[in-house]
């Protein structure tokens, strides 16, 4: 079998016939996978055919033939303007070596995001058509929205093939910014590795974290939920990633120029309010780091049914500066005035009557509290 390489999104107004001897092969919408051919197809378009008296016949033939089983169907969501355009070039020069290694047993399907949310479209497009997994390919940003892309409407994406019982998985190739994630299961950001892994198709079940608003607004995470200046620093740091990883310390310096600690009350487990005064960050990991390799929630383990919740209160700059090295290695749970906890759901309010308290998921900004946060165990199954 062939691998046929489908570009979904590149080209969305076409429809592309594939002609080779006698027959004339349909790729439609995000493309189909064909049989083995003595030669590899030549695109032409529709336009460009010449009408003859078979091809009806032939063209019938065809999509007779597209109506067996397909070839397993990998679906690559690449964000080509990710790490200012790195991304995109990484990914070109992954590509033979992608195709060598699994074309044999797949079929490869790229999709390039040409916008915010538009790798949801393409995750939720992949399930409904069965595909085998999607793959995110980029940061922590790609991540969160392929995550997003497996529910709607407050429930997971189906196939739309009942005979698919197979569920689609979820896979990552960190190209981007930061590749938090990835940090929490020890892989390293060699993509040849995460290719490896794809192609030996281990899979596990984790957990998803989703964030539910006061209008019944819903926003998944596979990573850590931050509250407050942590989240306003992701917020200043995303204006910054020409500097890398850097572009996190930047972004954290920046809030606190305008950061105050702030009360709030919480409710975890559905329990009674807590009264949780000057709040400096609040933070709840489903996986353990943020911010280009901060351990923030070291506690947190995406198969094991939590949520871990680290909160900083009473913290000014200088504490922050003093001990960025333990947030980092992880070993600020012992710091004064941070404190963590395991818990199912969580609810935070802000009571000091100032407002505007940022909150953001895997990098991405979600408006102001207050909010729900709860997880969702063993919600996906991931290539890991």
């Amino acid at each position: 079998m062939k691998m046929m390489t489908c570009h979904s999104f590149i080209y969305p107004n076409h429809n592309y016939y594939y002609h080779h001897q006698n027959f004339y092969f349909v790729a439609l919408g995000r493309g189909t996978s064909m049989a083995a051919a003595s030669a590899s197809p030549t695109p032409v378009l529709r336009s460009e055919l010449k009408p003859v008296e078979p091809v009806e016949q032939d063209l019938q033939t065809a999509l007779n033939f597209v109506s067996s089983p397909r070839q397993r169907e990998l679906v690559f969501v690449v964000n080509p303007q990710g790490a200012n355009g790195r991304t995109g070039k990484d990914w070109k020069k992954l590509l033979p070596f992608l195709r060598s290694r699994l074309g044999n047993d797949y079929n490869i399907c790229e999709s390039f995001t040409t916008g915010p949310r538009h790798a949801i479209d393409i995750t939720r497009e992949a399930i409904r058509e069965g595909a085998e997994a999607v793959i995110a390919v980029g940061g922590d940003g790609t991540i969160y929205e392929v995550v997003n892309g497996f529910f709607c409407d407050g429930k997971p994406v189906a196939s739309n093939n009942k005979e698919n019982l197979k569920a689609t998985a979820l896979g990552v190739i960190p190209l981007g910014t930061g590749s938090d994630f990835a940090r929490t299961f020890g892989w390293s950001n060699d993509p040849y590795a995460a290719v490896e892994r794809v192609a030996k198709g281990m899979r596990s079940r984790v957990d998803v974290g989703v964030i539910t608003g006061p209008t019944g607004d819903q926003n998944y995470f596979i990573n850590v939920a931050d509250i407050h200046l942590s989240a306003k620093a992701g917020f200043y740091a995303s204006k910054y990633k020409k500097f890398g990883n850097l572009c996190y310390v930047i972004g954290a310096l920046q809030a606190f120029m305008s950061h105050y600690n702030q009360d709030f009350r919480i409710k975890v487990n559905e329990g009674e309010w807590e009264f949780c005064p000057q709040v400096t960050a609040l933070c709840v990991g489903n996986a353990k780091f943020f911010g280009g390799g901060m351990k923030i929630t070291p506690n947190a383990d995406p198969r094991s049914g939590n949520l871990s919740v680290v909160i900083l209160q009473h913290f000014k700059w200088y504490d922050f500066i003093l001990n960025l090295h333990k947030i980092y290695s992880g070993t600020h749970l012992k710091v004064k005035n941070v404190s963590s906890r395991s818990v199912n759901s969580i609810e935070v309010e802000d009571i000091s009557g100032r407002g505007g308290v940022y909150i953001q998921s895997d990098g991405e900004h979600l408006g102001f509290l207050p909010k729900k946060i709860c997880v969702l165990p063993s919600a996906i199954e991931m290539i890991c």
